[in-house]
């Protein structure tokens, strides 16, 4: 039986993911620094935790500078990956949030003769911090810089390690940019839970456009605010959900009424918000797959999203929702507004969406391919 060890810092799908190789039995240790109390079962059991680290992490975030909070993400990568390295039991497959393995995986390979996998949530670090970068540039935002030796961290887990794994094209085709052999990248896309996440009827006939993440630059908040600001339609509404950052809020002071702020609202909870709307969009300039896309989808609404939102793995434009370009107010505009004066393509549109998402696969089918692709990269790595 295949063995995993697994290490994430926080719960991210890597919990999911981890979930699903000891339902399959094949997950022999989770290293973590979550507490255990906040680890669910089955997972706590086979988890070891690392959460005093947690504490000064969370004081930094809250309370330093952005120019320490960017250094302190290096060292709490560092410090949980040393703590891996020290301890790291016997496996064939050893899998790290990317950030978090260089030294536990060199233990990895050189103790156990395992299979180093690095999982990736966003595209390769040097294409992040260009499109980030340039994004702050075009709002006068002022942009922290990855701390250098995190970046060279990032790019060594790329080179040493046996496989990426990345959740969208996306995300793939940065890598592909950037050098990484085509071969060395696999592509596996998150599952969604569909007991969680479901269609409740519709209380109103309001056409409600709903966003739902943080707010934040890299979402691209300013260019779905300037897409709805020129609307102005009867029965027709916009709701954000999700914590707000400081570098939008020139933004929703300018077009505060345009739009309903709702807040920070429990993940428990976001399918009633999400069958109130009409359609959902997600203007993110850089994103590795958004996880609400597919959660959105569940629920029953078209979707409008970037190229650079791992969207293209999930809809097929014109079918299930659009896709449009990054920094394009006028395409998502006009998106919305085809789809508010052409009910019956929205139906349309709707099912289709609901139909894709019960299809394109639960977290266990998710965890069913994760194991594929481990197996397939033992095979590769013993011909080699």
């Amino acid at each position: 039986m295949m063995k995993v060890n697994i290490t994430s810092r926080g719960r991210y799908h890597m919990f999911d993911l981890a979930k699903q190789m000891a339902r399959l039995g094949y997950l022999n240790k989770l290293y973590t620094q979550y507490p255990p109390w906040m680890i669910e079962d089955p997972i706590r059991a086979k988890s070891e935790t690392f959460f005093w680290n947690l504490i000064p992490s969370l004081m930094v975030q809250r309370l330093a500078p952005r120019n320490l909070r960017s250094k302190w993400r290096y060292i709490d990568r560092r410090n949980l990956d040393r703590w891996v390295a020290s301890r790291l039991e016997p496996c064939d497959v050893f899998v790290w949030l990317s950030g978090s393995g260089l030294l536990s995986q060199e233990v990895a390979k050189r103790k156990y003769h395992a299979l180093t996998v690095c999982d990736v949530g966003a595209s390769h670090a040097q294409e992040w911090e260009a499109l980030v970068s340039e994004e702050c540039e075009r709002w006068g935002w002022p942009y922290v810089p990855v701390d250098p030796q995190l970046m060279q961290r990032l790019l060594q887990e790329y080179e040493v390690c046996d496989l990426i794994v990345t959740p969208s094209t996306f995300v793939k085709q940065s890598f592909l940019k950037h050098g990484v052999p085509e071969h060395k990248v696999a592509v596996v896309p998150y599952g969604v839970d569909l007991s969680m996440f479901r269609q409740i009827p519709k209380e109103d006939d309001v056409f409600r456009v709903i966003y739902v993440g943080q707010m934040s630059l890299r979402k691209g908040i300013p260019y779905l605010l300037e897409a709805v600001a020129a609307l102005n339609l009867p029965k027709f509404e916009v709701w954000l959900v999700g914590a707000r950052l400081p570098e939008t809020q020139r933004f929703f002071a300018q077009y505060s009424d345009k739009f309903r702020y709702m807040g920070v609202v429990p993940r428990s909870e976001l399918y009633k918000y999400l069958s109130q709307a009409s359609v959902f969009v997600l203007a993110s300039i850089e994103e590795g797959l958004a996880l609400v896309l597919a959660q959105a989808m569940a629920c029953g609404l078209p979707i409008i999203a970037t190229t650079n939102t791992g969207a293209m793995d999930l809809i097929t434009d014109g079918v299930e929702g659009f896709i449009v370009p990054i920094r394009s107010p006028e395409a998502i505009r006009e998106r919305i507004v085809y789809l508010y004066e052409n009910p019956a393509v929205h139906s349309q549109m709707a099912q289709a969406a609901l139909q894709r998402a019960q299809q394109m696969g639960s977290w266990e089918l998710y965890g069913e391919r994760m194991a594929a692709v481990y197996t397939q990269g033992l095979a590769s790595l013993g011909t080699k």
